[in-house]
């Protein structure tokens, strides 16, 4: 019998637990060929969420928690699910039940035919707003652009399935900025998508402010691409030559029209603007330097402070 190991990682989530743990038990228990465990990834939750992991395992063998010693982010929450899982394929989702569980058969399916990844291409209900959806396609379309892997639109979803030799893969990962939804694409591998409809929050809040949003495309774009960088140079080089024609034409203009060249005005001006070109070039090389800083230290992704497996 094959083994399905379910990977959800949970922050604040004391609320959805239960709920999500009954919907996905009412799957497999149409999937009679495949056992099942899921890893609920606890990430420094405030709430209760740890105290209902140690309910529901006690009374369920299916459930396992991992409890981090403090918030260390998403992705490495996600990551810390897959090492510790032991299944012939593993599928992460949300505990939010915005990813539908009702799914996952079908992911099933797709892998029994070869698939060794199975993705989600998210589409937004009606209810999400407009702003959201939009800014979503836009993040993606750049990513994909700047960056050396092909993001299909609406793909970025962390609700996916992966065989257990692309598992195996994604554990020997040490970046310090994880960014697993393009590791995954990068890793190549057979794979395929499947169009599903974002479902509400069954409780609690979304932990992902605009802040945090920009936040992780800023690391999904440094992660995979130096393209940033090449952009800052021709904007250097760029605007160095329009400086030099411009003012060329600003001195025969003055000369034609014998009028005194205006010297404090255009100084100020060339010194803010090509000033503040100068900060957002240091700011594109200061991240990738801080990247560096950070992944040369070596540190873990997570700490684990407790779990029942």
């Amino acid at each position: 019998m094959k083994k399905i190991s379910i990977v959800i990682p949970a922050y604040n989530e004391e609320g959805n637990v239960a709920l999500i743990y009954q919907k996905i038990k009412e799957v497999f228990d149409g999937l009679r060929k495949y056992d099942f465990e899921i890893i609920f990834v606890n990430d420094g939750s405030r709430d209760n969420t740890q105290q209902k992991l140690e309910e529901l395992s006690q009374h369920c063998d299916k459930v396992k928690f991992i409890e981090f010693s403090r918030n260390f982010g998403h992705q490495p929450a996600v990551k810390a699910g897959m090492d510790n899982a032991h299944g012939n394929a593993v599928i992460s989702m949300d505990g939010d039940l915005q990813h539908p569980p009702e799914l996952i058969p079908k992911m099933i399916e797709k892998w029994e035919e070869g698939y060794d990844v199975v993705f989600t291409m998210r589409a937004y209900p009606k209810q999400i707003s407009l702003f959201k959806r939009k800014t979503s396609d836009l993040f993606y379309k750049i990513l994909s652009r700047l960056s050396d892997v092909n993001l299909t639109q609406g793909g970025g979803s962390d609700f996916r399935l992966l065989d257990s030799n692309v598992v195996e893969v994604m554990r020997k990962f040490n970046e310090d900025d994880l960014f697993l939804r393009g590791l995954t694409s990068w890793t190549g591998f057979k794979q395929t998508g499947i169009n599903f409809t974002a479902s509400e929050r069954a409780s609690g809040q979304s932990s992902y402010d605009l802040k945090k949003m920009i936040t992780f495309a800023f690391t999904g774009i440094s992660a995979f691409s130096v393209k940033p960088l090449y952009i800052a140079a021709y904007l250097g080089f760029l605007f160095s030559v329009f400086s030099v024609i411009g003012y060329g034409i600003y001195v025969i203009h003055s000369i034609i029209a014998k009028t005194e060249i205006s010297g404090w005005a255009s100084l100020i001006m060339t010194i803010v603007f090509f000033g503040g070109l100068q900060l957002i070039m240091l700011g594109i090389m200061g991240i990738y330097l801080g990247k560096v800083f950070k992944q040369v230290k070596e540190r873990p992704n997570y700490i684990i402070k407790n779990k029942n497996f």
